[in-house]
């Protein structure tokens, strides 16, 4: 109370009796209307409370008052969505720091966590939604998945997806009679490894430990304790940490101008898994499919502030789709693609 500062303990408490009644209708409003900013503005304005001297809180109604008003900011602000992130092409040359991906989780039962983080991308800043999908080690079993129907092969989408998937995802580059380069499934290699330099492959052993290949390390493992294994292109970060010159420019190098939908995935440095899928988000959602978002080397940019430690780009565009389930919330999480896809990749509880 001050002692020393009001002449006693008698003056603090009439002054505490005299904002007794302002302190209820502050608390009643704070009820109301704590997401206001308005309502912080008008308590700072009223009571000073912006003012640091300890004049302003002789008594123990002011000091609550402030207390109140930070509690009301701090709510605003965690409601409040992350400013997005400029993602920029990634520079080989002078490679810069790895930014920090502002994600705004919505689920994390252990196994599997997402959220989505905004950013913004391209001369005009185009707005685009980054859904972040981190799955644990060991507590889920990685596994391509087909449809069929009977003894026929059919196309893919998430409504194929079996009831168990915690996540589904279309996987793998796609050609118009199917699957593009390596496929292994169960154990049976479908299909042998394609041939490109920055054709990289995820692969599971039959420990269930996933792991992701750059285009000349996948020869050696071909063969030896490969249970599940799929290929894709471009990888984004191979081996070391190191980006692929092709991603660079230069004569040899893939169109790094275009943009379009992208899925990613890659590995973290503690062996959780890393997905990334773009949606446009300009428009509202119903316009999230449209093909705007990333060029690669901006998607280089994400999967290295994400902390992947190697990344490999999947089929985006049209055919970017995922699913996610969590004993959590009763809906699942669900980003559908525009077209059906030969080859999938899901994740089951580990039992």
């Amino acid at each position: 109370f001050h002692k020393r500062r009001t002449g006693g303990a008698r003056i603090a408490r009439r002054q505490t009796q005299e904002y007794g009644a302002v302190l209820q209708g502050t608390a009643n409003a704070l009820d109301g209307l704590e997401r206001s900013g308005e309502l912080v503005i008008a308590l700072v304005a009223h009571f000073g409370i912006a003012d640091t001297h300890i004049k302003h809180f002789r008594s123990l109604a002011f000091a609550t008052v402030a207390l109140a008003a930070c509690v009301a900011v701090r709510k605003i602000e965690a409601q409040t969505p992350p400013a997005p992130t400029f993602i920029a092409n990634y520079n080989c040359v002078k490679p810069a720091p790895a930014l920090r991906a502002n994600v705004s989780w919505t689920n994390d039962d252990g196994a599997l966590k997402w959220g989505e983080w905004r950013i913004q991308i391209g001369e005009r800043k185009l707005p685009v939604l980054i859904v972040v999908v981190m799955i644990a080690p060991k507590l889920t079993k990685l596994s391509l998945d087909i449809a069929r129907d009977g003894s026929k092969v059919v196309p893919w989408s998430l409504t194929n997806a079996p009831a168990t998937a915690r996540f589904a995802m279309n996987a793998g580059q796609f050609t118009d009679e199917g699957p593009w380069g390596w496929v292994v499934h169960r154990g049976n290699e479908h299909q042998p490894p394609g041939i490109g330099a920055v054709a990289g492959a995820l692969v599971v052993d039959s420990a269930g430990t996933w792991a992701l290949l750059d285009a000349n390390e996948i020869a050696a493992r071909r063969g030896h304790n490969v249970l599940e294994a799929v290929q894709s292109y471009p990888t984004l970060i191979g081996a070391n940490g190191a980006v692929p010159t092709a991603l660079c420019g230069g004569a040899n190098s893939i169109d790094l101008t275009h943009r379009d939908a992208r899925l990613a995935v890659g590995t973290l440095a503690g062996g959780s898994l890393v997905i990334a899928m773009s949606r446009f988000d300009g428009l509202g959602k119903p316009a999230g499919r449209l093909p705007l978002g990333p060029t690669t080397s901006e998607m280089v940019t994400v999967m290295r502030s994400l902390g992947a430690t190697r990344a490999l780009m999947l089929d985006g565009g049209l055919s970017a789709q995922l699913l996610l389930r969590s004993p959590m919330t009763s809906a699942p999480g669900l980003w559908p693609g525009l077209r059906h896809v030969p080859l999938a990749l899901i994740g089951i509880p580990n039992q």
